[in-house]
């Protein structure tokens, strides 16, 4: 079954993907009307899936919806998969343009919920310092944080929050977001330092 609605990951997830070739055994299986083997892609992959609409949408109903209708339409597509990517890509790929298409539809306005911060940020001493301070200020100055982060976000246009999602929060490479936009990985390069640079500019006062 898809997922259902619980808080998405807090933290960067760097964790690879799983194996592509258990993927494509799966796939096979799936392919060949096993409906145990698509289940078991499903549960392999629903958190990251979830987690990546809930980022981008901002609400747990809509994300759960999304993505139970990510993994209906991967099922369909599945006889028309080429396997010219790996499928971990491919169903991504799926998640990302049904999101977008949302997006646009919806013009969704919610706050993101995002603990990633930029690289410079994550690494200033200060915020380390209170990042590492398990007291109750530092839960409060989290929380102020991340209503900060979750504004600056949607002053992003939504391929540059698409971008930062990918990489910052789900961890992805240039090159796995490349193929899962269809875009040079030039473009995710330039697209994620701008954004990067406009959500230092939105919150240089709360890190100075």
């Amino acid at each position: 079954m898809p997922p259902t609605a619980h808080a998405p990951p807090a933290v960067r997830t760097d964790a690879p993907p799983a194996d592509p070739e258990e993927d494509l055994a799966l796939v096979e299986r799936a392919q060949a009307g096993d409906l145990a083997a698509f289940d078991a892609l499903v549960r392999r992959y629903q958190e990251r899936i979830y987690g990546l609409i809930y980022h981008m949408t901002a609400h747990h109903e809509n994300a759960a919806d999304l993505a139970q209708e990510a993994f209906i339409r991967a099922y369909r597509a599945l006889p028309g998969f080429k396997r010219d990517s790996s499928f971990f890509t491919w169903l991504y790929r799926i998640a990302v343009n049904l999101t977008l298409n949302f997006l646009k539809q919806r013009r969704h306005r919610g706050q993101l919920s995002l603990d990633d911060l930029d690289h410079q940020a994550e690494n200033d001493p200060d915020l380390v310092a209170l990042i590492s301070d398990k007291t109750p200020r530092r839960e409060a100055v989290l929380r102020e944080l991340q209503e900060r982060l979750n504004v600056a976000l949607q002053k992003l246009s939504e391929p540059h929050r698409m971008v930062v999602v990918l990489h910052d929060v789900e961890g992805l490479r240039h090159e796995q977001i490349a193929k899962i936009m269809k875009c040079r990985v030039g473009t995710v390069r330039s697209r994620l330092h701008y954004a990067r640079q406009q959500l230092q500019a939105h919150l240089a006062d709360w890190l100075r």
